[in-house]
């Protein structure tokens, strides 16, 4: 606490190290953002090398690398060589080159993290984390537990803090080792000031000794820190803040030195020898920094450059197509970029659509055995709606074996010589022919397709815990309206318009989450499918919209879909809705869907070293399928292991592009949007989502071991919140590295279909929009609908680009190539 005569500050201390802890949410909530969000307000180069100097983070590729990527020719040499004259001058480009290419550098280091902390084991051989950390560690996850553990906490209703010191009071034994440390938990002065002021002294350091502490698990404090901030990150909540996790460690980290050093110890003020360098102070630029980061950006626009070049090859002649066959929306998720290319190719009269796969439904659900409530819209937004599952047909599966009873004695015996017998055999069953069961992670499962759903609000009176059960009329309209014009469908419907959200199926999967919709919050689609179509074909809604001048013809019907993009299976949902002679153009759509999904599977299975690509589409199918429910499988999918782009137009800007499953694809038109009001609605989404995506797998790739999660293999779940490696270890933020085994590391590249003057205004709109394209933590380009000339956003202005290549091959048929190639395939013309 700060006094009239002190320089500590608690609360700014608590805040800063909010700040810059790890930010991820429980697992059931595992949703793809920046892992360094700390460093946001700086320029990206800048913000990497600091993190990279305080932290000890390697936030780009080995110097080793990219230079074998120049070798190999993924990094060109005239775009190199574009990217020295851009950094450095015509005049230095040849100096420069010799230094990027040539040069020899040290590039180990020590980070400033640690360095004062570490001084007890220095001078005085005391390794405070191995004497701290495993049983801090074991009183965290059974204090935060959320059902893995057969005994609960033995004070659950209270505060961290006030349950442990209820422990001391009424337990026969206790935490600490030594009476000392006990007696001033108990009765002693614990605030952090003064439990500092017995470890260290100098309040000059007591903030540079807190972020050493906290930093040696920053797993743990940052979860601390987002369950005090977002309780309802725990169905089950605690009462639990980083203020209490610290005094504990303190108590500890006393209570370990008295231990070891006895009663006469002093504190750091009275021996430390040398100060370390301030944590947070300036960090100058190197040479070696201007070079790593010339070579990101060569690395970079060399695909970029690629890209563009194709866009600017692609004939973009908009053909209307007078008889649609059926039109459909999908997320704008990179995984639905191949199956869209599909419906397509095998369907020239159907049209498809991008859009955030909550399609602008912003509620939480309940299903109807459910006792939470879940949200399935963006973590940003703050829903006052609730949607309920009612009148389900079928019953959630249950398996024998996962019950409570299997934990005592007799009925543990018993299970265990019956029907753990037939466990064990189901399980050898399953090396060989993996099959679903109760215990997978399956999007079909969200929901029950033969269920209703409370959608419409018709009593405004039908509240829930401060939640509006459905939506009015008005607010449906609303929605409608946001979602088609968001996306250009404001005329020539088809008579079938499907919704299609996304889920996945996982087992033996802790970061399953990731693998669904992050639009619905780590969640599957399903429910947000069926709602915005029931709102859709509402024949109220219908009129209001009508009022308004967007007319949805009466023979106009949408409906709800799901993908599940593990196995690559779909279901549809409320199909006995549809008029007879909308129901057979149904039955003639599934067929189109399904051949496309058998497609879908084969392209993804050439990065799967367990399938052979050029087996026939049924069979490499059925391998998919097992592949998602195999017990034995780290990589079910590879997620987002690919993305690069973000594109944001019409169709005919991308239709006639092989982008090999890398781009998020957003429909907009900006004839629909002159001002840019629904620009602005999808970059404020798509800037932190979509960017948060990629950087999260930045990150993950080029250091996996502190940025990201190291290999699942060893991993534990901790108390259904985290993972950690073995039983003692810090849990494990970001991604592991079969996620990310693939991935090349490049900032997400926005391509916009408008004028750069209007897209200037909108990104300026929201200071956290802006800051994401000003500080280049994504790059931005814009192509102008009318002239198609492309501007690249630099330094708050958009400037004309020409891309050095003009030549992109043109391929008739992609599948030898899929056969035949895992790594990432350059951009296509497809003839």
């Amino acid at each position: 606490m700060k006094t009239h005569n002190s320089i500590f500050d608690e609360h700014h201390l608590l805040h800063e190290l909010k700040h810059y802890l790890p930010a991820q949410a429980p697992l059931k909530d595992f949703v793809h953002h920046n892992t360094l969000h700390s460093f946001q307000n700086l320029r990206f180069d800048k913000a990497l090398h600091k993190a990279s100097e305080l932290f000890g983070y390697k936030t780009l590729l080995s110097l080793d690398e990219y230079r074998s990527f120049y070798a190999s020719q993924r990094i060109r040499k005239d775009v190199l060589q574009r990217v020295i004259i851009q950094h450095k001058g015509a005049e230095l480009a040849a100096e420069w080159s010799q230094k990027v290419l040539n040069k020899p550098y040290t590039t180990a280091f020590q980070p400033r993290i640690g360095s004062l902390r570490a001084n007890w084991k220095k001078e005085h051989h005391v390794d405070l984390d191995s004497l701290v950390h495993p049983l801090l560690f074991r009183i965290l996850c059974s204090y935060l537990d959320q059902g893995i553990s057969i005994w609960n906490f033995p004070v659950r209703d209270k505060d961290f803090l006030s349950s442990m010191r209820e422990l001391e009071e009424t337990s026969f034994t206790s935490v600490f080792r030594t009476k000392a440390a006990k007696d001033l938990f108990r009765h002693g002065d614990c605030s952090i000031a003064s439990l500092l002021d017995k470890l260290v002294g100098d309040e000059s350091l007591y903030d540079q000794y807190l972020f050493d502490q906290q930093f040696a698990h920053s797993g743990w404090s940052g979860l601390v820190g987002v369950i005090e901030d977002l309780p309802q990150t725990l169905l089950d909540t605690r009462k639990i803040s980083l203020h209490d996790l610290i005094v504990f460690e303190l108590l500890l980290e006393i209570d370990a030195i008295n231990y070891q050093l006895g009663k006469d110890w002093a504190p750091m003020r009275s021996w430390l020898m040398h100060t370390p360098v301030p944590l947070f102070a300036d960090v100058p630029d190197t040479e070696l920094s201007d070079v790593m980061t010339i070579w990101q950006e060569a690395f970079e626009w060399s695909y970029y450059d690629q890209v563009i070049a194709g866009l600017e090859l692609e004939e973009r002649n908009e053909v209307r197509i007078p008889a649609k066959t059926f039109q459909a929306m999908f997320c704008i998720d990179d995984r639905e970029c191949s199956f869209r290319r599909y419906l397509e190719d095998l369907d020239h009269s159907c049209e498809t659509f991008g859009t955030p796969g909550f399609f602008g439904v912003d509620c939480f659900f309940q299903p109807e055995e459910g006792k939470y409530y879940t949200k399935i819209c963006p973590v940003p937004l703050s829903p006052k709606h609730l949607i309920k599952e009612i009148d389900s047909k079928n019953k959630r599966q249950r398996d024998l074996h996962f019950n409570k009873h299997a934990h005592s004695f007799h009925s543990g015996w018993l299970i265990s010589q019956t029907l753990g017998f037939w466990a064990a055999l189901r399980l050898f069953a399953n090396i060989f022919k993996p099959t679903m069961t109760p215990a997978a992670a399956s999007s079909f499962k969200h929901m029950d397709h033969l269920s209703k759903l409370t959608i419409e609000n018709e009593h405004p009176q039908d509240m829930e815990n401060g939640l509006q059960i459905g939506y009015s009329v008005d607010e449906m309209a609303v929605r409608v309206e946001g979602l088609l014009k968001s996306i250009g469908l404001v005329e020539d419907f088809a008579s079938v318009v499907y919704v299609v959200g996304h889920g996945a199926s996982s087992v033996n999967n802790p970061h399953y989450a990731a693998y669904d919709c992050g639009a619905c919050s780590g969640r599957a689609g399903s429910v947000n499918a069926r709602a915005i179509s029931y709102m859709a074909n509402h024949a109220k809604v219908r009129a209001i919209l009508s009022a308004k001048g967007l007319t949805i013809p009466d023979t106009t019907q949408f409906i709800g879909a799901l993908h599940d993009t593990t196995r690559d299976e779909i279901a549809f949902f409320d199909e006995a809705s549809l008029t007879p002679e909308n129901f057979e153009k149904h039955k003639q759509n599934k067929r189109t869907f399904e051949t496309a999904l058998d497609y879908n599977a084969k392209e993804r299975s050439r990065r799967f070293e367990s399938i052979d690509s050029r087996a026939s589409l049924k069979r490499i199918h059925e391998k998919i399928r097992e592949r998602s429910v195999s017990l034995f499988e780290p990589r079910p999918e590879l997620n987002h292991a690919t993305n690069a782009l973000t594109i944001v137009g019409r169709r005919s800007l991308t239709k006639g592009l092989f982008l090999d499953r890398r781009s998020f694809l957003n429909s907009y038109d900006y004839r629909v949007d002159p001002d840019g009001k629904y620009l602005f609605n999808i970059l404020k989404a798509a800037a932190p989502v979509c960017g948060g995506i990629n950087l999260e797998y930045f990150f993950s790739r080029v250091d996996n071991q502190q940025l990201g999660a190291g290999t699942k293999l060893p991993h534990n779940v901790m108390g259904l919140i985290g993972v950690a490696n073995g039983m003692d270890g810090d849990l494990r933020p970001g991604l592991p590295s079969q996620m990310i085994e693939v991935h090349d590391p490049v900032r997400m590249f926005f391509i916009i279909e408008q004028f750069p003057d209007v897209v200037l205004d909108v990104i300026k709109q929201s200071s956290a929009t802006y800051e994401w394209f000003i500080n280049e933590w994504v790059h931005l380009v814009v192509v102008n609908p009318e002239t198609q000339k492309f501007f690249v956003f630099k330094e708050g202005a958009f400037t004309p680009y020409e891309p050095i290549i003009h030549h992109v091959d043109t391929i008739k048929n992609i599948a030898p190539l899929l056969e035949t190639h895992q790594e990432d395939l350059p951009v296509y013309l497809l003839s």
